[in-house]
């Protein structure tokens, strides 16, 4: 059984610093591109960033290019996204999701595999 957990989210003001975890198992973490997305109350789920299974290929939201950093550990089943200079309108649920591709990544939730439950970032101005 496939499991996605994220973890390290949390309330911050303006400008902080968060980094989110995901922890995979049940599934061959290396076959996997991962990505962040995140949702905000009333609106809809929107791709936050992606890292190819070798992390070679890295792509982001135009809103969060040069504050987020994606990353992941491979041997240790592991995606993280490192979020800096955090503003109001980061607040949302972030989920972590794996999509099964042979190379690049993609941006749209449709292509994902596999979905997290969630963990929320509030960032209070």
């Amino acid at each position: 059984q496939v499991q996605l957990v994220e973890s390290g989210g949390g309330m911050v003001q303006t400008g902080g610093s968060l980094r989110l975890s995901c922890a995979a198992s049940g599934l061959t973490f290396s076959n996997y591109a991962m990505g962040w997305f995140r949702q905000a109350p009333g609106k809809e789920r929107e791709f936050v960033a992606a890292i190819s299974w070798t992390g070679g290929v890295r792509s982001y939201a135009d809103s969060v290019k040069g504050r987020f950093t994606i990353s992941r550990m491979n041997a240790e089943n592991s995606l993280y996204l490192e979020m800096n200079n955090l503003k109001p309108e980061d607040t949302a649920v972030y989920y972590c999701a794996a999509d099964e591709r042979d190379y690049g990544v993609e941006s749209r939730p449709s292509e994902y595999d596999h979905w997290g439950r969630g963990t929320q970032v509030i960032v209070s101005s």
